[in-house]
């Protein structure tokens, strides 16, 4: 019986050492939530092909899940219903935005940050009311309700928000009678009107929407907008929590004319919307690496296009049978979306999950959940 004992002793020791030398798992303190409006599985191919299988952002995944798409009164969802998903974990009508179908308001992953003292911030490459980066702090039936849409935003907190979309609040502040400059200043907002002045901002509450409504197409953006302004965010709000003690920051970055280019079935614009997203990624995993406490979550609202790449040939004993590149509608598709997850919590978003499972997973991972 004694030895019985001390053998349970050994065995128990042996255990505790064994759990004493594992490493503790790091907390997730900040998300990067990156969404290519409309990019599908296929269009990433289509990126990996053209850059003649040179390295990506997305090889660098630590993990990779699917979601699935729908609505909740279509099997293909628009940018509002998807975009409602993923930012509050509800799924929701096509064109309305983070409503229920039973008319509930629900709140986003960066308003329920922003009440547990984290610092937030939006980036998209169209106008901040179009329904992507609005599904993040709007609650409207109507997604082109653009006067709701940006009233709205003010009673929000988002700490960065950079894109376009200007002339919105022009219109609705100059109807109310009202400057949106200085309403803008009365939050505490530093209004920037070009990037040359965003570039000067490294902390506080940054307003820099620097076209009227969405930002020109790719061939006319200012180069790397994306990339630079993700680099800019992501400074602004490391400082926002360093001097506001914030527990960290969520910041969602669209690359939003992937989509469009793919309802106009335009090969080269996609590639180059692409292209401008990779690098946006890039930076944001770069941030990452030196940052720990960070994940990266790069997924898509839907696949738009129905894109696919066939071969030109059907005879596979030549060198090289040459690629094409067809689309099946100029609409959206009911496709699996896949998720790229890179940093701290990578490996704790797996399998196939709906698109509000997603978001679940990534509120509970910061402790803003209330399931």
């Amino acid at each position: 019986m004694k030895k019985l004992f001390l053998m349970i002793l050994l065995i128990c020791a042996v255990s505790q050492s064994a759990d004493a030398k594992k490493p503790k798992q790091q907390k997730v303190e900040n998300i990067i939530y990156m969404i290519g409006d409309g990019m599908g599985l296929t269009h990433v191919s289509m990126l990996e092909l053209e850059n003649k299988y040179a390295p990506t952002s997305f090889d660098r995944a630590d993990n990779i899940a699917l979601t699935r798409t729908y609505s909740a009164n279509n099997r293909v969802t628009d940018s509002a219903a998807s975009g409602t998903a993923l930012a509050t974990g509800y799924k929701t009508n096509n064109g309305w935005l983070g409503i229920t179908p039973e008319g509930e308001e629900v709140e986003s992953i960066i308003a329920k940050a922003e009440k547990r003292n984290f610092a937030t911030g939006l980036v998209a490459t169209y106008a901040i009311q179009h329904a992507t980066p609005a599904s993040f702090y709007a609650h409207v039936k109507n997604r082109g309700d653009y006067t709701n849409i940006t009233k709205q935003f003010m009673s929000s907190n988002i700490d960065v928000v950079l894109g376009g979309g200007i002339k919105h609040f022009e219109r609705v502040f100059r109807e109310m009678g009202m400057d949106f400059q200085e309403e803008l200043g009365k939050k505490g907002y530093k209004v920037c009107k070009t990037w040359g002045e965003i570039q000067q901002q490294t902390s506080g509450q940054v307003f820099g929407l620097i076209a009227d409504d969405n930002m020109p197409a790719i061939e006319k953006r200012q180069p790397n907008f994306l990339a630079d302004a993700t680099a800019k965010s992501l400074k602004i709000l490391s400082n926002n929590v360093k001097q506001n003690k914030h527990k960290g920051f969520v910041l969602m970055v669209e690359g939003s004319q992937i989509d469009g280019r793919s309802h106009g079935r335009d090969v080269a614009g996609i590639l180059g919307e692409m292209r401008d997203f990779d690098k946006a990624v890039r930076v944001a995993m770069d941030f990452a690496d030196r940052t720990p406490g960070t994940l990266v979550v790069v997924v898509a609202d839907h696949e738009t296009g129905g894109l696919s790449i066939p071969s030109s040939k059907t005879d596979f004993t030549l060198p090289e049978s040459g690629i094409g590149y067809n689309f099946g509608t100029s609409s959206h598709t009911a496709a699996l979306i896949p998720v790229y997850l890179y940093g701290t919590g990578a490996e704790q978003v797996n399998g196939i999950m709906e698109n509000t499972e997603l978001s679940w997973k990534l509120q509970r991972l910061i402790g803003v959940s209330e399931k």
